[in-house]
């Protein structure tokens, strides 16, 4: 079993406190090419794709993120979709440490319109750090980050819910299931488990709009938990083993708790993977995407 790494995501946000300003960041990659207007999530519960590639936290690191893309075969040379049928599952945390989240949501949004043009899918999911942005926790925004909206006022109407970020942030779901395996950027407990991909997604997309239990979007809701990759795999697993059942799942697929050698995780007999790596600079750039085809699941590396 891989060691995470206790420091991957932030703590449980407290108290916002804005980052200062600095010289702007660069999104030419993510931007090189007219945006494409971005459809909403696909409907769940959908048969599982020829090929599924899973991808984990990104934290503002356009380089990094065009670097594992093509890594998985995604996209070519020039940050274009060239995974014709292929889906492509983020779990959540594209914003917050690095230099360009601006960027990096860009070129997410691009993508979602390229790959289903081309007969595939891009699900970003929600990450905590993409709450704390939505909420107005800026804590780990970067100055960098911040200069690359024209500042401080830009970026929150940016993130804002009517916002053009915002909004597109809110639109996008926290779980997603697709074939067997469901995703998340923490994890599902059987609590939440019981309300099913859809109800969970409503009641995020409810809590985040002020509208729903806050408690959804706390340390024990499915954007912060880390039981199932840091707790005693006795526990964990029959916890997990009975969270899958309720949502007709195999295995689940977890971001943010980030392993230590940059590898990616797995316990409980492959019911749980994890595979937030370390991709972005700010934690070594650590490639790694996890490939699902037919229900076989293989980490994908670079070459030696």
């Amino acid at each position: 079993m891989l060691l995470p790494l206790l420091l991957a995501c932030s703590p449980v946000p407290s108290a916002p406190a804005p980052a200062p300003g600095a010289p702007a960041s660069t999104t030419a990659a993510a931007e090189s090419m007219p945006p494409v207007a971005a459809p909403g999530p696909p409907p769940e519960g959908r048969p599982a794709p020829a090929r599924l590639v899973a991808i984990g936290d990104l934290h503002g690191d356009l380089e990094a993120a065009l670097a594992v893309f093509r890594l998985a075969g995604l996209v070519d040379d020039g940050g274009a979709w060239s995974g014709g049928a292929a889906w492509l599952v983020q779990t959540g945390d594209i914003t917050d440490r690095g230099p360009d989240s601006r960027g990096v949501i860009a070129l997410l949004r691009r993508l979602q319109g390229e790959a289903r043009a081309a007969g595939g899918e891009v699900v970003p999911l929600l990450g905590n750090h993409e709450v704390m942005n939505l909420t107005g926790d800026w804590r780990y925004v970067s100055p960098a980050d911040l200069a690359s909206y024209g500042g401080e006022a830009v970026r929150k109407a940016a993130f804002a819910p009517t916002g053009d970020d915002g909004a597109w942030l809110v639109a996008q779901d926290a779980v997603a299931r697709v074939g067997s395996t469901v995703f998340v950027h923490g994890g599902v407990d059987e609590r939440w488990s019981r309300l099913g991909v859809r109800g969970l997604n409503a009641t995020i997309r409810a809590a985040l709009l002020g509208q729903g239990p806050k408690d959804v979007l706390g340390p024990d809701g499915p954007l912060w938990n880390r039981a199932y990759v840091l707790s005693d795999p006795t526990t964990a697993c029959a916890e997990l083993g009975r969270a899958l059942t309720s949502l007709g799942a195999a295995r689940m697929v977890v971001g943010h708790t980030t392993q230590e050698d940059g590898r990616i995780g797995e316990r409980c007999g492959g019911q749980l993977w994890a595979i937030d790596t370390g991709i972005s600079a700010h934690y070594g750039t650590h490639l790694a995407a996890l490939e699902i085809r037919a229900e076989r699941v293989s980490p994908l590396y670079p070459s030696p």
